[in-house]
């Protein structure tokens, strides 16, 4: 499914992908019942004309199209596949519908974990990702996460 979610994304116009992280297994937070996920960060570069609503969109139309169903009563339960828009460059935004950058991207492991592989530098908040991640319980072994 990642693969063809990566398919799907970089053939949106004027969009590239231009880095992917490892795959990372992670242990299921919340519902603990069901398989591990598999997770993974991509980077993209976009042409001006993409703004983050409009990434978004075409996000969750990707989901879709690979058969995700949003179940509301069971939210962290199973999935084919879940797309999030992490960071949009430096950009911030309080639009409910697209809060940028991710407002639960700092309390995972998961997501930092491989947002590090790409882009170890990268500042969250004025702040480093590493910092944010060394402040995580977390156990990493290999390309599997617990936390």
């Amino acid at each position: 499914m990642l693969a063809r979610a990566r398919e799907a994304i970089a053939a949106l116009p004027g969009a590239g992908i231009i880095a992917k992280s490892p795959v990372y297994l992670t242990e299921p937070q919340g519902y603990s019942e069901q398989p591990w996920f598999s997770n993974q960060v991509i980077a993209l570069a976009v042409a001006e004309n993409w703004r983050p609503p409009a990434l978004l969109t075409a996000l969750l139309a990707i989901e879709n199209s690979l058969g995700r169903k949003r179940d509301l009563a069971l939210r962290f339960g199973p999935r084919k596949i879940d797309i999030d828009l992490l960071l949009f460059g430096d950009e911030k935004s309080s639009d409910p519908d697209c809060v940028i950058p991710h407002p639960r991207m700092l309390e995972r492991a998961f997501v930092l974990c491989p947002l590090l592989d790409i882009a170890p530098q990268i500042n969250i908040g004025g702040r480093p990702a590493s910092d944010w991640l060394a402040a995580l319980p977390y156990k990493k072994a290999g390309e599997k996460i617990w936390q």
